[in-house]
């Protein structure tokens, strides 16, 4: 890399997460950093838009002389208004969206803010790594990753992996002993929702949402797999939902005439 690559930054916990701090100095020495993130916590959001309210942008200097701007949007609007305005005519070398502050393994990657923002500047043809910390504790510990995140970094940028695509990466505790990496395909999973009704001061009814990940996937090539026995998982995602392999099967065994 003769001249330093420009590294856009983001996330979907908010300017002021942990895990964003973590993400921000583990980049610093590699490129040219960028931050635009959300003004507030953004989990759950999957590939939402802003379109029925405006958009705000405002600068912010807490990652001191880093060019950081907060926006009121999604983390998909983040990379949306980074790219075509904040940084309009220039060519953006990676997004690094995290770290989320739990993980975003097998099914959970539809639901991510931090791996829709990813997926966004993966639309846009930019290399892009969603990274995240399995730990949902409030004091959770993302000190440990930042060697691991690097190596992966400097890997997109002198090698590469394809156009189109977006890597989602999770890392394990700070109390795992990491084994190292594995390239791996994404669960078959789901949760099992729980509402639990509850009744708020005013006698009205609520439901407060709750569910368990079933792992319906025995393979020793998944990310859960690769969680579960110490190994930071990585798995290149796509944006084309065709199931292609239905495509013969639907033209030879349909009658649509």
């Amino acid at each position: 890399m003769a001249q330093k690559p420009l590294i856009l930054v983001t996330n979907d916990d908010g300017i002021t997460s942990k895990g964003i701090k973590t993400l921000v100095a583990a980049v610093a020495d590699i490129g040219e950093v960028v931050v635009v993130a959300p003004d507030s916590p953004q989990s759950g959001m999957g590939h939402a838009i802003t379109i029925s309210e405006p958009l705000r942008l405002n600068a912010n200097s807490i990652f001191g002389k880093i060019e950081a701007y907060e926006c009121s949007g999604t983390p998909a609007d983040c990379v949306k208004i980074a790219k075509n305005f904040v940084l309009k005519g220039r060519k953006i070398d990676l997004v690094v969206s995290g770290i989320n502050h739990g993980t975003n393994s097998s099914i959970n990657v539809i639901y991510s803010g931090t791996m829709s923002a990813a997926i966004e500047a993966a639309i846009e043809s930019i290399p892009a790594i969603g990274f995240s910390l399995c730990d949902y504790a409030a004091d959770a510990d993302f000190s440990h990753v930042t060697p691991f995140m690097q190596k992966i970094i400097i890997e997109t940028l002198t090698k590469g992996f394809g156009k189109h695509i977006a890597l989602n990466v999770n890392l394990p505790n700070a109390k795992a002993t990491i084994k190292g990496f594995k390239i791996c395909r994404q669960a078959v999973t789901k949760y099992k929702e729980e509402f639990e009704k509850r009744t708020d001061p005013m006698g009205r009814h609520y439901f407060w949402t709750a569910g368990e990940l079933i792992n319906m996937d025995n393979g020793e090539d998944t990310d859960e797999w690769a969680l579960a026995n110490g190994y930071i998982s990585i798995v290149p995602c796509q944006f084309d939902l065709t199931a292609h392999h239905s495509i013969p099967l639907l033209n030879s065994e349909w009658d649509l005439s």
